[in-house]
C-alpha cells in the first residue's frame, strides 16, 4: 500500500537543529550583525525556557485553560460516504480558542518574552490568525502590540484587522511591493532592528535560529494529541497525515511527533494558486530552490536574483519560502508536498461546510482539497487525518464574492 513510499530519516531527528540552527544545511541564522546578540538571547532564554518545568507547567495551563485544549479528532463520516474509500478524520485545531492553530505558539513565545522581561511586541500576519493570536496573548500579559499586514491582506482579511484592534494591537498596513505576507516580514524584521528592546513574535516555522525548532516546539502539541486519540479511537495510526504548507506551522506541528511512525505518510499540500507560473502560485517546496530569506536556508521561489511574486486564494499561504524542517524532510523524502489549485481549495471549503457543517479556512481547505482526491484511491480500511488548521469565518466574504461570478 501506499506506506512503502515512506523513508526512514538518515539522521535523529530528535537532535535537529543542531547547535548552529541547521537542520542538515538549511536553517542557521542569516541577519544582520546588529540582531546577532538579541537573537542569541532569545536562543538562551528559549533553551532555559524549555528545560524548566515550571515553564512547561505554566505553557500547559494556558494550553487548557485559555487555548482550550485538547482539540479533539472528528471522523468526518458524511464525507467519508460521499467520496468512498478511506476513513477521514480531522484534527479540529479550528476549535481552538481565537479559531486556529496560531494561537498555541503564541502562548509558548509570549511566556518566552515575559520571562526575558518584554514589554513590545510585534509580529506579521497574512490571513489575520497569526496577528489575532499575537494581539490576544499580548493583551492577557499586559503588553503592547504591533501586527505588519500587507495591504491586500488589510483588505480581505477586514474581519481580523478589526478583531485585532479590538485585543489593543496596532495594526500597520503594508504598501510596499507586492503588499503581501512577505512585505509584512520585512517590515517587521525593519522595525526590529530599529528597536531591539521589542519582541517579534513569528508566526510559522521560518526566519532564523531559535524561530524554526522554538514555533515547532510550540505546535507539536497538534501531532502529539493527534496521535494519542488516533490510538485511542481506531486502535492505530493513520496511514495518510496532511496539512496545508505556507511558512509551514500547522504541518510541523502535526507532522513532528509521526516522524518515526514509518507507516504514515506526510504530504503537505502547498497552494499552487492558478499555475505554474511564477507569480500564479506560492508553492515553494514544489518550484522553488535552496536560497536565503528572512534569516534563514530553505527553499523559496526566485526570479533570478529576486524572490518571486507569489499568488494564493489563501492569505495565509501566499508566502515565496518554507521553513527549514520541511526542507530537509523534502530532501530526505519523508514528506511528501503537493500542490492544490485555488478552485480546487475552494470546492473543498464548499464541500465540508455542506457535507459536515463545518467552515473551514482557505488554508485549511488546501489539505481538505487533496484529501478529497487520495481518500477515494485508497481502501476503506486506510484512515487520513487532515489537520484542520483554521475556521473559516474571515474567508466567508472572500469565498462569496468568488463563487458570485
Amino acid at each position: 500500500m501506499a506506506q512503502a513510499l515512506c523513508k526512514t530519516p538518515s539522521y535523529s531527528h530528535d537532535m535537529l537543529p543542531d547547535a548552529g540552527g541547521l537542520f542538515g544545511v538549511y536553517g542557521g541564522q542569516h541577519i544582520p550583525e546588529i540582531l546577532r546578540p538579541v537573537i542569541d538571547a532569545i536562543a538562551g532564554a528559549y533553551e532555559e525556557c524549555k528545560n524548566d518545568p515550571a515553564f512547561r507547567a505554566e505553557f500547559a495551563y494556558y494550553l487548557k485553560h485559555y487555548v482550550g485544549r485538547d482539540t479533539p479528532v472528528f471522523f468526518a463520516k458524511n464525507l467519508t460516504e460521499k467520496l468512498g474509500g478511506a476513513k477521514i478524520y480531522l484534527k479540529r485545531e479550528d476549535l481552538n480558542h481565537l479559531g486556529a492553530h496560531k494561537v498555541n505558539n503564541t502562548i509558548g513565545q509570549i511566556l518566552v518574552a515575559r520571562r526575558m522581561g518584554k514589554t513590545k511586541i510585534i509580529a506579521e500576519t497574512g490571513a489575520g490568525q497569526h496577528g489575532v493570536a499575537t494581539a490576544a496573548t499580548a493583551a492577557l500579559m499586559g503588553m503592547r502590540c504591533t501586527v505588519y499586514m500587507g495591504k491586500i491582506d488589510y483588505a480581505r482579511q477586514y474581519l481580523n484587522v478589526e478583531r485585532m484592534r479590538m485585543l489593543g494591537a496596532d495594526v500597520a498596513a503594508v504598501t510596499e511591493g507586492g503588499a503581501g505576507l512577505k512585505e509584512a516580514v520585512d517590515a517587521a524584521l525593519l522595525a526590529w532592528v530599529n528597536d531591539p528592546e521589542i519582541f517579534y513574535l513569528i508566526g510559522s516555522a521560518v526566519g532564523p535560529h531559535p524561530y524554526p525548532a522554538m514555533v515547532r516546539d510550540f505546535q507539536s502539541v497538534i501531532g502529539r494529541e493527534a496521535r494519542k486519540q488516533m490510538l485511542e479511537e481506531e486502535g492505530r495510526l493513520p496511514d495518510c497525515c496532511l496539512a496545508c504548507v505556507g511558512g509551514g506551522s500547522n504541518a510541523i506541528g502535526m507532522f513532528y511527533p509521526f516522524i518515526k511512525d514509518e507507516g504514515v505518510r506526510l504530504i503537505g499540500v502547498e497552494p499552487g494558486g492558478r499555475g505554474s507560473g511564477l507569480g500564479e502560485h506560492a508553492a515553494a517546496l514544489t518550484y522553488g530552490v535552496p536560497s536565503v530569506l528572512h534569516g534563514s536556508y530553505s527553499y523559496a521561489l526566485r526570479a533570478g536574483e529576486d524572490i518571486a511574486p507569489v499568488h494564493s486564494v489563501s492569505a495565509g499561504l501566499d508566502y515565496p519560502g518554507v521553513g527549514p524542517e520541511h526542507s530537509l524532510l523534502k530532501d530526505e523524502g519523508r514528506a511528501e508536498y503537493v500542490t492544490v489549485s485555488d478552485a480546487e481549495a475552494v470546492e473543498a471549503f464548499l464541500l465540508l461546510s455542506r457535507t459536515e457543517g463545518i467552515i473551514p479556512a482557505l488554508e485549511s481547505s488546501h489539505a481538505l482539497a487533496h484529501a478529497v482526491k487520495l481518500a477515494p484511491t485508497l481502501g476503506r480500511d486506510a484512515i487520513v487525518l487532515v489537520n484542520l488548521s483554521g475556521r473559516g469565518d474571515k474567508d466567508v466574504a472572500q469565498v462569496v464574492e468568488m463563487t458570485k461570478k
